[in-house]
């Protein structure tokens, strides 16, 4: 038996990632050139490189790099490119907070990201700072990695030649009449006066823009000012008891399109942003309204103003109406208010609190009357401050009244009417009549990367029109046909496709590409990163060429096939040459194979990417697939550079090597699942993978040449097997699965023939090792590029073929008689440690033949019913002959009918575990007799079972 340690060598990861990555580069393997085999062609979404690469992006660039390495393998042309996405403001953003010496942004960079003040300095322009942490993170990082990038085709968005192949993009959209101008709701930034997206936000990613109703309520008193009080529900207006202002905060007096209004000065200017003329006449404290009235425009009930410090000035109006019935916020609200020392100061009574009442208006099934107070009463809540508590409650009331609620006989016209109905039958009503109003506004606080507010806005601006039904139509043919991974994702892009309407495509400024028609404005981050797959395909062609000479027509002979060649080289000056090996260079490589990204990016980029495709290119160039991946966490926490919170990449890779990180984070989830990366657990990596190098080293060309004994089919038979997996697994993305196959159970394997032979089969052990290091190569390449010149292979494992699981080698047969020696042994072992006597001998008894032939007919037969296992085993020839000790045997049959599975027939199983006497006698450290049990007498062989043998210790 050889020792599965073998002799141990201090593997320096450094030193050979860095030797075969330069012997990598040196090659160029990673090159492709069009037109050798089958080609694979697959990209990842390209970071931005506003901060320092971490563990986060380690992850998503090693999944397809692994897909990639597996398909090189496999004989297939691989293209995988990278490039860097630079556009909009978050650069320009983090630069002026630099400049302007925010102490965060200074923290990050020199605290998080160990800039020195020389490095600071280096930045005055945004290119500056982008092209810092392309070179010093990005780039460096995915080089530390070993990622198989085909480095050639590299730009960045804000590049002139990418600008051109943008300006054609966006010129072809608007001929076919889908770019279009008009007003519309933008993500507006107060600071830069600039429209701006999700990819430059701060805070407030995943904030909807909801349409709240204004009820024009009235300031008590001649020509009373209008209090447009802001409401999700405006079906609820029969139930207003009181009003709400924060005292603390500032209200602006202001002409709203010739009508004066009394709102916040948050709210003053959202509503000049959206298409409204707003005058601002003076400002005041919220304090100024406490203890006066305003009169319900539809009721026509004065209801007192009151202060709350629930309500945030900076949502809607700043003004609210209060329904304490439905509303949790507003009864515990006043329920706090009765309890307060601060009455006296605004001027109320106790009594006129106390006085006002919750009025009913929805009946819900399931639903107590009141709703908002019986819950509030039945909860944990103690005051207002307890948000959370109070937020779920209004979220349950809200979802069962709009789904179930009807309205009572309080609401006039519309008792009878369920909520969901009633709420736009009461917008048209009384919106004709001027008493309701709307304003658009952010779910919560929105912040832009340059630390400005966000509001929105109505800007006159250039969209891109995703409503259109007929392209709508053929992006949804396209989700038909593509693949997705993982499969549950489909129905978010499908959702996607469904809600999308017009999108803002442009920004007042920043970097990237002007829009060709109006160079005032800017193509924004998400609407220039939809196509870029395709100038992959020729960007490494276009660099030799001037940005001027890309023009349009250029762009329409190599990407759409449309025009002559020698046409296009008369107007652009780009060489015939040259131009047809950028056709040939893109038809080659079309469609785009695999799109990989994150789930976030589902309901953006990933479904503009599908539009943008049908609306461009012909069926043919259309995407084949889709996987996206989870997010990541550090020992269970968020990521957060702000925090402090990452571990960079380079400190990643120095501490525990390209190679453990990567098997770490391909092994510990799947890529759509999220990974927590666990310090202690990676370490565990390193020194597996540091056990893996010397044991295959140590075992390389040990051995003896002679004929396969069972332990070596078995061996073959679970290497084919597991590799069979490992292809099936990584086909589909599973990483983890694979690895799982590839390294775990292929290590197990191995441990288990060494320890089951004295001496291995040289042939069948070199076969195994070598189908090992190219299994584990697309996920470990550094160590398996070692292992494979160590021992002795030609060329580089990188480029090396993919093995080829035999399924004439795949012998079930010999893994079940494996099995049967494992577990024998495994209760040899047990039975020993009840004995606690070291043993003079060890019998094991094969079960007779006619229990494994009634074993196998009832198996055969299909029988589920434990009676019918006793009849059919006493109907049986075995039966009538064995009598008694049949039935016996029947009735432990049918006690586990459910467990009964696949058994050896009799031979088999004697014969596997004939050929395993001396393998027990060494491990159990005695004589060991395998005998059939018709051959004894004892109590222990007359027991024996099918698959299950007899055992007795003589002591």
């Amino acid at each position: 038996m050889i020792d599965m340690a073998g002799r141990s060598e201090n593997l320096d990861f450094s030193f050979i990632e860095k030797k075969w990555q330069e012997r990598w580069s040196e090659q160029k393997i990673f090159e492709p050139q069009p037109g050798k085999g089958k080609k694979f062609y697959l990209t990842v979404a390209y970071p931005y490189p506003s901060g320092a690469m971490h563990i986060g992006h380690i992850r998503t660039y090693s999944v397809p790099d692994v897909i990639a390495r597996f398909k090189r393998m496999q004989g297939c042309n691989v293209l995988f490119p990278m490039a860097w996405h630079v556009t909009g403001t978050p650069i320009i953003g983090a630069l002026n907070r630099l400049k302007s010496g925010e102490k965060k942004q200074l923290h990050v960079l020199k605290d998080v990201y160990r800039m020195s003040d020389t490095d600071l300095a280096s930045l005055n322009e945004p290119m500056d700072y982008a092209n810092y942490f392309i070179n010093n993170h990005y780039r460096k990082g995915m080089k530390a990695l070993g990622l198989s990038i085909d480095w050639r085709r590299e730009f960045t968005t804000n590049d002139r030649h990418y600008n051109r192949f943008i300006e054609w993009q966006y010129r072809t959209l608007k001929s076919k009449g889908l770019v279009k101008k008009g007003l519309h709701p933008v993500k507006w930034c107060t600071r830069d006066k600039n429209p701006v997206t999700t990819h430059d936000l701060l805070e407030g990613e995943d904030a909807d823009i909801n349409e709240y109703i204004l009820v024009k309520f009235r300031l008590s008193g001649k020509a009373g000012a209008v209090l447009p009080m802001a409401t999700l529900r405006p079906e609820t207006v029969y139930g207003v008891t009181n009003a709400w202002v924060n005292p603390e905060s500032e209200l602006a007096e202001a002409d709203v399109d010739g009508e004066k209004w009394i709102v916040s000065s948050e709210c003053a200017e959202k509503l000049s942003e959206q298409n409204r003329k707003v005058e601002v006449r003076r400002r005041f404290r919220g304090s100024e309204l406490i203890g006066k009235k305003a009169k319900n425009p539809v009721t026509g009930d004065s209801v007192l103003i009151l202060p709350a410090e629930f309500v945030d000035p900076d949502s809607a109006t700043g003004i609210v109406m209060s329904v304490p019935s439905h509303a949790p916020f507003d009864y515990i609200a006043l329920r706090d208010l009765r309890d307060s020392s601060r009455l006296r100061k605004w001027g109320i009574r106790k009594r006129d609190i106390e006085a006002i009442k919750p009025i009913h208006l929805i009946d819900t099934k399931d639903m107590p009357e009141n709703p908002a107070v019986s819950l509030i009463e039945e909860s944990n809540a103690k005051s207002q401050k307890d948000r959370e508590i109070i937020e779920s409650l209004t979220k349950e009331i809200y979802r069962k009244e709009f789904h179930s609620g009807v309205l009572n006989k309080r609401c006039g016209k519309y008792a009878g009417t369920k909520v969901s109905k009633a709420k736009p039958l009461l917008v048209r009503d009384f919106s004709k009549k001027g008493i309701f109003d709307s304003m658009l506004d952010f779910s919560e606080r929105v912040v832009c990367r340059c630390g400005g507010r966000v509001i929105v806005a109505r800007k006159s601006s250039w969209f891109i029109d995703y409503g259109n039904p007929g392209w709508k139509r053929k992006t949804r043919n396209l989700l038909s046909r593509i693949k997705i991974i993982p499969e549950h994702m489909r129905s978010e892009y499908e959702s996607t496709i469904e809600w999308l309407e017009d999108w803002p495509c442009v920004r007042n400024y920043g970097l990237g590409t002007d829009i060709p028609w109006d160079r005032k404005f800017k193509i924004e981050p998400l609407s220039d990163s939809t196509i870029y797959m395709s100038y992959y395909t020729i960007s490494h062609i276009t660099k030799s060429m001037s940005p001027d000479s890309l023009v349009p027509e250029f762009f329409d002979f190599v990407l759409l096939g449309k025009g002559d060649a020698a046409e296009v080289s008369r107007k652009s000056g780009i060489s015939e040459a040259e131009i047809i090996a950028a056709r040939k260079s893109f038809e080659y490589w079309y469609p785009l194979d695999w799109r990989l990204s994150a789930h976030e990016l589902v309901q953006n980029h990933l479904t503009f990417f599908l539009f943008h495709h049908t609306a461009l290119f012909p069926k043919k160039h259309h995407p084949k697939g889709i996987a996206t991946w989870g997010i990541g966490l550090l020992e269970g926490g968020k990521m957060s550079s702000s925090k402090g919170n990452v571990i960079l990449a380079s400190d990643a890779i120095e501490k525990y090597g390209a190679d453990t990180i990567r098997l770490f984070l391909m092994s510990s989830v799947e890529p759509w699942q999220d990974f927590d990366w666990r310090a202690s657990e990676v370490e565990n990596y390193r020194r597996r993978i540091l056990n893996f190098y010397n044991r295959v080293l140590s075992l390389h060309g040990k051995g003896k040449k002679r004929e396969t004994s069972l332990a070596d089919r078995w061996l073959l038979s679970r290497a084919h097997s597991l590799l069979r997996e490992t292809t099936q697994s990584l086909e589909g993305f599973q990483t983890r699965k694979a690895s799982l196959s590839c390294f775990f159970a292929m290590e197990d394997s191995l441990r288990w023939y060494l320890r089951r032979t004295e001496s291995p089969n040289k042939g069948v052990l070199n076969e195994f090792l070598s189908m090992w290091i190219r299994m584990m190569a697309p996920f470990t390449p550094h160590v398996c590029e070692e292992l494979w010149e160590r021992t002795g292979k030609q060329g580089m494992v990188s480029i090396a073929e993919w093995p080829r699981h035999d399924d004439g080698l795949i012998d079930e047969k010999a893994e079940k008689m494996e099995e049967l020696v494992k577990k024998t042994l495994e209760d040899c072992n047990n039975i020993l440690k009840l004995v606690g006597k070291k043993p003079k001998e060890v019998r094991i008894f094969v079960a007779e033949e006619w229990k494994h032939i009634l074993y196998s007919s009832i198996l055969d037969s299909g029988i589920k019913d434990p009676d019918e296992v006793i009849s059919h085993v006493m109907k049986s020839p075995e039966g009538k002959k064995y009598g008694k000790r049949a039935l016996r045997f029947a009735q432990r049959l049918a006690s586990n009918i459910a467990g009964l599975g696949f058994i050896l027939p009799f031979e088999d199983e004697f014969s596997a575990l004939n050929d395993a006497t001396k393998f027990f006698s060494r491990e159990l450290g005695c004589n060991v007799r395998v005998m059939r049990a018709h051959e004894s007498g004892s109590e222990k062989a007359l027991r024996a079972e099918p698959g299950k043998p007899g055992i007795e210790v003589v002591a």
